[in-house]
């Protein structure tokens, strides 16, 4: 992850969050409440009710990974294979290749839940003042996850691989920019500048 911090690249994109939220602010929808505005607004409960959901279905991917890992450590002969892989335990003791893989499928699901929480609250928050430009975050957090997610559960083992999806590393961006706007807005609320 610090290669990407130290990209070129990534310094110019974190710029993004705060010139679209500029321009947002001074010429666009931020200061201005209309039916479009709050058609907009609506966009972000959206996409981040679509990226619960999904988090929802992928932990069907861990139920049928615990089984199917199971199973092949039973056949490899490994010890304790209930008591290791089955619920109550959410990760797998030991450094089997079957363990291994399982505990990768299992971090791409419990990952999901170590950000989610601060992109929902900034992009509710973010929506009120920043509509448009919260709307393209949410939705560059939301494609990001989701790739960053699958490429988890098909490292079979190797977590370096959870990047290699092409858009993976952009849920970051789209987290960064959720928070930035949601604070943004909560500035301009607690300023005076915008109202509820």
């Amino acid at each position: 992850m610090d290669s990407f911090l130290s990209d070129s690249f990534s310094h110019s994109f974190f710029k993004c969050p705060a010139t679209s939220g500029y321009v947002e602010y001074k010429y666009g929808s931020s200061m201005i409440s209309t039916p479009r505005t709050t058609q907009l607004a609506a966009i972000t409960p959206a996409i981040l009710l679509g990226t619960g959901f999904w988090a929802f279905t992928h932990g069907f991917v861990v139920g049928r990974a615990r089984t199917k890992y199971a199973e092949l450590a039973r056949k490899d002969g490994e010890t304790d294979v209930d008591e290791r892989y089955m619920l109550p335990n959410l990760y797998v003791q030991g450094t089997s290749k079957h363990a291994i893989a399982f505990n990768c499928i299992q971090r791409s699901h419990q990952h999901i839940f170590e950000t989610y929480t601060q992109a929902v609250l900034g992009g509710l928050a973010g929506m009120i003042s920043f509509p448009i430009s919260t709307a393209i975050s949410s939705m560059i957090y939301a494609i990001g996850r989701v790739q960053l997610s699958r490429g988890y559960a098909a490292a079979e083992g190797d977590p370096k691989k959870r990047y290699e999806a092409r858009f993976s590393i952009w849920m970051w961006f789209g987290f960064l920019g959720n928070v930035c706007f949601g604070l943004g807005s909560c500035g301009l609320i607690m300023a005076g500048k915008k109202k509820l």
